[in-house]
């Protein structure tokens, strides 16, 4: 059980990567059409860009599915569990503390939310494709560090 919670732990740390990665260079790529939704004050609940979280959960539910009906692919169930987790700390993070697409009352006082709440906020002052920075969602360098 440990390793399986090891790999789940594993799965969700290289999300960020692999989430950076896709940021960068799918969502201000080749699918900026999705993305740029984000990137553009939205009337209601729903934007584009929410097609990239009904595909990520496909996969992650895919995943869990698979690993559970083929047992040589069991791994597949705590890989699944592991970017699911990861999709949920995203979730949270992004659309409830820092575009309030949820309204709640919340006062982030930590120097780690700060910082990252700052970094998302300079990514979004460009409303281009091209020259954004801060592709990440739950790391940012410490130049966005408050003081």
């Amino acid at each position: 059980m440990l390793v399986n919670l090891l790999i789940m732990a594993v799965a969700f740390f290289l999300m960020e990567g692999v989430a950076w990665f896709l940021h960068k260079y799918v969502m201000h790529g080749f699918l900026w059409s999705w993305h740029e939704s984000h990137h553009r004050h939205q009337k209601g609940i729903w934007e584009k860009n929410d097609r990239f979280a009904i595909c990520f959960s496909i996969l992650a539910a895919t995943s869990i599915y698979t690993g559970f009906e083929v047992k040589s692919l069991h791994v597949l169930i705590w890989i699944g569990l592991g970017v699911s987790m990861y999709g949920v700390f995203y979730g949270v993070f992004h659309d409830v503390l820092v575009h309030r697409r949820v309204k709640i009352r919340f006062v982030g006082k930590s120097k780690y939310l700060k910082r990252i709440i700052r970094a998302h906020y300079s990514h979004h002052a460009i409303h281009t494709k091209e020259g954004a920075h801060a592709f990440g969602f739950l790391y940012a360098p410490k130049k966005y560090e408050v003081d």
